[in-house]
């Protein structure tokens, strides 16, 4: 059994909850041979994946959609967003970052982690 993803800024590991949504989204990742995978928890627990949607006439992130699916399900808040992608050096794209604050408002939690599952930062929206 591997670790519980870790934070570069922390030695402990995460919350299981949000180690879970690591593991969610990279597993939405490897399901669709898509860039990046996200995870969002609402407020009542439930989670909701995505991968990136990249059609003609559509293209959303893997948290755009995550978020796009809470709302869509009727979520109310977010708790927490984990986004699974290869280590590039940039940080989240702000159109992320604001599509979770939208729905889950100031300083909720959002994991970047590798496809190896190591969280490379948090921001907070």
């Amino acid at each position: 059994m591997s670790e519980p993803p870790t934070t570069p800024e922390r030695s402990e590991p995460l919350d299981p909850e949000d180690a879970k949504l690591v593991t969610l989204a990279r597993a939405s990742r490897a399901r669709s041979g898509a860039a990046e995978g996200a995870a969002v928890r609402d407020d009542t627990g439930r989670t909701y994946t995505a991968a990136t949607v990249t059609l003609p006439s559509l293209a959303l992130s893997a948290l755009q959609t995550a978020v796009a699916m809470a709302a869509s399900s009727g979520a109310a808040t977010l708790a927490a967003a984990a986004v699974v992608r290869e280590d590039d050096g940039h940080p989240l794209r702000d159109p992320d970052v604001a599509a979770v604050r939208d729905l889950g408002g100031p300083w909720t939690p959002i994991f970047l982690a590798s496809p190896a599952g190591t969280v490379l930062s948090t921001t907070q929206t």
